[in-house]
């Protein structure tokens, strides 16, 4: 018997009656239509829906009225980035955090890192550290699950803390001036197209190699030619990071500076004074398969070969706000990483946990908890931004304010506002110093981490 005709039998066993069966009727399909028309609610939804985006119909008001873009505590002084069509907002958000302390070094009041230079060799490392996945699992068939989610993932924007982290520790960084925008850094999907068929065609003759017991070294060997390619595209589409530069500049107080003959690691260790080596990935997943207090991390989740594996620290939400809190009140904005379209109004700037009452348009249930919507691919971390100011009241946070990096033409100037409610059912991530936890969880950062396979959405990428 087929598991087809199983389950079916399994569900005529179930039903005595026979109402269920595994075919869609015409008997079902006049059921449906007729409940639906017969249904005035629905056909005012009809009406409305049909001729505007269903948004509009769902919104909350009363929260749009309460929503005031005002906070007890704001750290921001400075205008908004912009990603523009790329999925770079993990190495935004990083190079934003940055900029909140390099611009007070530099006395400036605007200052931009080049998200172009930490793009490049993102790419470039990136490459490098999937071709040896590829040269790992070689010994694998190409429909197994590992090769197929490699080769499915490739090249692409997003990204994760620990990554960025690892991108300016081994190539440091560069003045926007240095290594301005181009066309394909601001709108990246060509290009990541051209680098995905070489990549996929080098993966390809690198498991042919394999195949015919060439051994590591010629597969290292063709690893190589493919990457030499990979340099040769990213130069002709965002040009050539440079490895030396002068940096001049007038200050706030119109004073005119300079500072020449540096790399970018140099000027990394000059101008960026946030203390990488203190902060650790936080992170929230309430399934069971993901214990409050353990460290995980995920299968070839990364972009630096060599570099320390991914490592998140599980913890309680509520732990995660009254962290995100107390370093927004000492002064530290926070990077963070969240499901970023859920309930969000993007012109209004607001997210909120109810902001769009579907239920009330559709007639339908939408009570997965946050639990359930990771098992079943409901949510994932998608966007990664930077909290800037909190409004408190009565000693716990009423509202968040986050620095977006999709221009100033949305929300508040650039910047939105976060419902607390909102806080608890999509946030996933931060990057905190590792003082900011209790005891036993700093000792917990050093425990062997649970390793989650490749696809795990806990291992999606901002």
């Amino acid at each position: 018997m087929s598991t087809q005709n199983a389950a079916t039998n399994g569900q005529a066993a179930n039903n005595p009656g026979g109402v269920t069966e595994a075919v869609l009727t015409n008997a079902d399909l006049q059921e449906f239509q007729s409940s639906f028309e017969t249904d005035p609610s629905r056909r005012l939804m009809q009406n409305v829906v049909t001729q505007h985006d269903v948004n509009d119909a769902a919104l909350n008001r009363s929260i749009v009225n309460d929503a005031v873009h005002s906070f007890s505590t704001v750290l921001d002084e400075w205008g908004v980035t912009n990603q523009a069509r790329s999925g770079r907002c993990w190495m935004f958000a990083g190079l934003n955090l940055f900029r909140s302390e390099s611009r007070t070094v530099m006395n400036l009041k605007e200052f931009e890192f080049s998200q172009n230079y930490v793009m490049f060799w993102d790419k470039m490392e990136r490459a490098n550290f999937l071709l040896e996945a590829i040269i790992e699992t070689a010994d694998r068939p190409v429909d197994d699950r590992t090769v197929a989610w490699l080769l499915q993932r490739s090249i692409e924007d997003g990204g994760q803390w620990d990554m960025f982290v690892e991108l300016v520790k081994k190539h440091g960084v560069v003045p926007k001036a240095v290594m301005p925008e181009t066309e394909s850094s601001s709108n990246s999907s060509r290009m990541n197209s051209m680098l995905n068929y070489q990549m996929r065609q080098g993966a390809m003759r690198i498991r042919k190699l394999y195949s015919a017991e060439s051994g590591l070294d010629e597969m290292r060997r063709e690893k190589q030619k493919v990457l030499s390619v990979i340099y040769q595209v990213l130069s002709i589409h965002l040009g050539t990071p440079p490895s030396h530069f002068n940096w001049q500049w007038k200050d706030r107080d119109g004073e005119f500076k300079r500072d020449g003959g540096m790399t970018p690691l140099e000027f990394a260790e000059k101008y960026v004074v946030t203390p990488l080596e203190d902060y650790v990935s936080l992170v929230h997943d309430p399934r069971e398969t993901s214990p409050l207090g353990k460290t995980f991390t995920v299968a070839y989740l990364g972009n630096v070969a060599g570099a320390p594996p991914i490592k998140y620290l599980n913890v309680d939400i509520q732990l995660m706000k009254d962290i995100a809190m107390q370093m927004l009140l000492d002064g530290k904005p926070v990077w963070m990483g969240c499901d970023t379209g859920k309930q969000m109004h993007r012109d209004l700037g607001i997210w909120d946990a109810q902001l769009f009452d579907y239920s009330s348009v559709y007639g339908a249930d939408f009570d997965m908890d946050k639990a359930e919507r990771l098992e079943y691919h409901q949510t994932r971390m998608t966007h990664a931004m930077m909290f800037t100011g909190v409004d408190v009241v009565d000693g716990k946070p009423r509202r968040w304010r986050v620095e977006n990096s999709w221009d100033d033409k949305v929300g508040d100037k650039g910047f939105f506002m976060m419902n607390d409610s909102w806080f608890a059912e999509y946030m996933f991530e931060i990057a905190a110093p590792r003082s900011y936890l209790p005891a036993d969880l700093q000792a917990a950062l050093d425990q062997e981490p649970i390793v989650l396979p490749p696809w795990d959405p806990m291992g999606s990428l901002a």
